[in-house]
């Protein structure tokens, strides 16, 4: 079976301000190597490990554009990534076991990226499919 790409969002509810803790250097080296441990493990699904979302953007409707996200939401989407599976039970396995993602007040929607190809192949697009699946 072929493989498809399925887009991870992670979501989290906003944290109080001053609630943050820092983790220690040790805690720190620790999450690192789990993190890179996964990554090995993982580096024929992964395709773009995407990143941490920086605070801010904008929010384009058909009435025109807003700063955003708004601070009313209750919960952020944080980060992303890209994996490749072979179902979308693999998919939602890949990033069940990414460290750091599946925390308290945190989940990740899986959801796969279906690709059209016209047929004299002239052109292509990605849009998202409504398989979804959260963990």
């Amino acid at each position: 079976m072929a493989k498809q790409n399925y887009l991870c969002i992670q979501r989290s509810q906003p944290a109080p301000s001053g609630n943050r803790v820092s983790p220690s250097p040790a805690q720190m080296e620790q999450m690192y190597a789990q993190f890179n441990a996964w990554r090995e493990t993982f580096k024929d699904n992964i395709v773009d490990l995407g990143g941490r979302l920086k605070p801010g953007g904008k929010i384009i409707t058909s009435e025109g554009e807003v700063d955003g996200p708004s601070v009313e939401m209750k919960e952020l989407i944080g980060g992303y990534m890209i994996i490749a599976a072979e179902s979308l039970d693999e998919a939602a396995e890949v990033a069940r076991q990414c460290p750091g993602v599946i925390r308290p007040g945190s989940s990740v929607e899986v959801r796969e990226i279906s690709t059209y190809v016209a047929p004299d192949n002239s052109r292509s697009a990605t849009m998202y499919c409504t398989t979804e699946r959260s963990v």
